[in-house]
């Protein structure tokens, strides 16, 4: 039975099939987005960060962000371009991934109108450089034992940020060894003597020159076994100060005073819809690895389909291995489960699109009224004040 080329890839491009042309036509035409093996660390750093700065001023890049920050807003599209690019590095895919999906799309789920002014823009655009300063040594995926605190001195109207020892420094943290200048830092939120569980804050470890800012600490994960693109490093804080205007706090605030409120009662709840940032950002890694396996499977499989071994009885040519049964077993049930799970995958992006990401970063949360108290946010719209200057050193 013959199978008619584009008709198969229109089914396998699916809904967001203008935008995988798109960027694969961006590929084509670009010698900067084709692959380059065996460079120096050095040199594939700064090679990845020239080709993320180009695609910083594509549409890939203004799909992850809102319309009013000069985005497109498509989430959909967004996880589709970007597992469209891992076809060019997997380095690069890391390095975008950290900055619109990570180090953007944390502050645009859990900050409030005045981060999305002061900083969606820049991150989208490339001009600001962040991280996603999540993981400790100690605690990997343990997300709400991680020992990184935040103090807040009500006398100052600033947060502490401080590294106990080396179990809470941040570990293997994208972007920062090189590039990073803000850095998206969780941590114990402490006010008024008492635990508030897991917050985000946001806390510049470089100045515009690139020097690592006073009391922070940084160092080079160094050559990896892979991706080494990705300037990995670790972080430490030393009293670090930040303003109280640093804390992401669509979840949970703190006044002036020091009193903490938060729309979501209960600590764990509140901990675990702070923790859907990360939600887009593993169905973009399985694409990505997706798009991985079927680069694999179609060198192999191409390989197999023209490479000759042995003659048959009878036969004049070599037999092609594809021929071989035991050929046949080891890719085609790889190349089954391929076309598997990305129908599954496809499914995913569409259910994760429709339902909006789990995100609507303009709904406004209310306070409450009394101190140290909860309720629930009201459907009133609220006027947002005006954006003080956060950082204006970053920008």
């Amino acid at each position: 039975m013959a199978v008619e080329i584009g008709e198969l890839r229109s089914l396998l491009d699916g809904r967001w099939a203008g935008i995988r042309d798109e960027v694969r036509a961006q590929i084509e035409a670009s010698p900067l987005l084709r692959p380059a093996h065996g460079l120096p660390v050095e040199e594939h750093r700064a090679r990845v960060m020239e080709q993320a700065r180009m695609v910083s001023q594509t549409r890939s890049a203004r799909l992850f962000f809102p319309r009013e920050y000069g985005g497109e807003g498509d989430m959909g599209a967004a996880l589709t371009a970007f597992q469209t690019i891992a076809l060019v590095d997997l380095s690069l895919l890391v390095k975008i991934g950290v900055q619109y999906g990570l180090f953007g799309g944390v502050i645009r789920r859990l900050g409030t109108k005045r981060h999305h002014e002061r900083y969606l823009r820049a991150a989208m655009t490339m001009e600001l450089p962040g991280c996603f300063a999540m993981t400790e040594t100690g605690h990997g995926s343990d997300v709400q034992s991680i020992r990184t605190i935040a103090t807040y001195e009500p006398e100052h109207q600033e947060f502490v940020i401080h590294t106990p020892d080396d179990d809470a420094r941040k570990d293997y943290i994208g972007n920062v060894a090189r590039d990073g200048r803000l850095a998206a830092v969780f941590a114990q939120l402490i006010t008024g003597g008492a635990r508030r569980g897991v917050h985000v804050l946001l806390v510049p470890v470089r100045d515009e020159r690139g020097q690592p800012c006073p009391n922070v600490r940084i160092e080079d994960c160094g050559h990896k076994g892979g991706l080494n693109g990705v300037d990995n490093g670790r972080l430490w804080f030393d009293q670090v100060h930040v303003p109280r205007e640093a804390l992401l706090d669509r979840f949970g605030s703190v006044a002036p005073d020091g009193t903490y409120c938060s729309p979501i009662a209960n600590e764990t709840r509140r901990f675990f819809t702070m923790l859907g940032t990360l939600v887009s950002g593993r169905v973009s890694v399985a694409g990505a690895a997706l798009s991985a396996a079927k680069l694999a499977l179609a060198i192999a499989i191409h390989y197999g389909s023209t490479r000759r071994q042995f003659r048959a009885p009878g036969r004049d040519e070599e037999v092609i291995l594809l021929d071989y049964l035991q050929h046949q077993r080891r890719l085609l049930p790889a190349l089954a489960t391929t076309y598997a799970l990305h129908f599954a995958q496809e499914a995913l992006v569409v259910s994760l699109h429709d339902a909006g990401d789990g995100d609507s970063p303009d709904e406004p949360v209310s306070r409450p009224s009394r101190p140290g108290t909860v309720r629930k946010p009201s459907r009133r719209a609220v006027k947002p004040a005006a954006a003080p200057a956060i950082f204006p050193s970053t920008g």
